[in-house]
């Protein structure tokens, strides 16, 4: 979305059986390819939680972005009571015992990258916390971290800061507007088609009825002159074409027109 004139800027479909996490990296490529083509510095993504996870704030970072994603619920930087130490990859526990790192490791459950952190089982043989601490069967602690530990935390302090509550605050009233209208008024709560490519054709036709909404708005505060209706219908007779390829080019303008 554009923040100053709420123009949708892309829209695409995935199969509802992805998460929204899981199509992040193809959407932030199409759309940062598409504005360096037209000179234009991406410095900062929002989104909402369901983008949230410790790959997508690595993968931003390293395409030099900075998130402000909130992460879910469920994310712990560690156990309760235990402290992380930076500089030697380890826990201290409420007893000040070291627990250090082990190894790195697939969850095979949820197929994200972790760190494993053990204590030896001497550390905790005469513990005064053990039988709290571990259970009745432990012999030693062990528990797991995720492998972006350090990207969760930069992330969660800038959703933090001022600027991120500031970009909370210009995305609820941007994107989640749009979305209403889209979902309530458009017709796009569900989509009545079979496979990905007749979904988009909908979502896009959406997206220019919409802009095109827009644009009549914003046409009506301009001077009028036929060169603003002209730039519009060689702008839709071009995503048009894109759509449903050159043959539909003679009729468009019976059509929208």
């Amino acid at each position: 979305m554009d923040t100053e004139q709420h123009v949708i800027t892309d829209i695409r479909a995935y199969h509802a059986d992805g998460k929204d996490n899981q199509q992040l990296p193809d959407i932030v490529k199409r759309v940062q390819r598409r504005l360096w083509k037209q000179g234009l510095l991406w410095e900062n993504c929002v989104a909402d939680t369901g983008y949230s996870s410790g790959e997508n704030y690595a993968f931003l970072e390293e395409r030099g972005l900075k998130s402000f994603i909130p992460p879910h619920g469920t994310y712990k930087g560690g156990p309760d009571g235990f402290t992380y130490n930076g500089e030697h990859d380890h826990y201290l526990c409420p007893q000040g015992k070291a627990i250090p790192f082990t190894k790195v490791f697939d969850d095979y459950r949820t197929g994200t990258k972790k760190k494993e952190y053990r204590a030896r089982k001497h550390v905790c043989t005469d513990c005064p916390i053990r039988s709290r601490c571990l259970g009745k069967s432990a012999q030693e602690k062990k528990f797991s971290v995720t492998y972006y530990r350090e990207e969760y935390e930069r992330n969660i302090a800038r959703v933090e800061s001022p600027q991120g509550r500031y970009m909370k605050g210009k995305r609820q009233s941007t994107v989640e507007p749009v979305f209403g209208t889209l979902t309530q008024f458009m017709g796009l709560r569900k989509i009545n088609t079979i496979g990905l490519a007749q979904a988009n054709k909908v979502m896009h036709l959406s997206a220019i009825a919409y802009n095109l909404k827009k644009y009549l708005k914003f046409d009506q505060k301009r001077a009028k002159s036929g060169a603003g209706k002209l730039a519009l219908e060689t702008t839709f007779k071009s995503v048009l074409q894109y759509l449903f390829g050159p043959s539909i080019g003679p009729r468009i303008s019976d059509y929208i027109f």
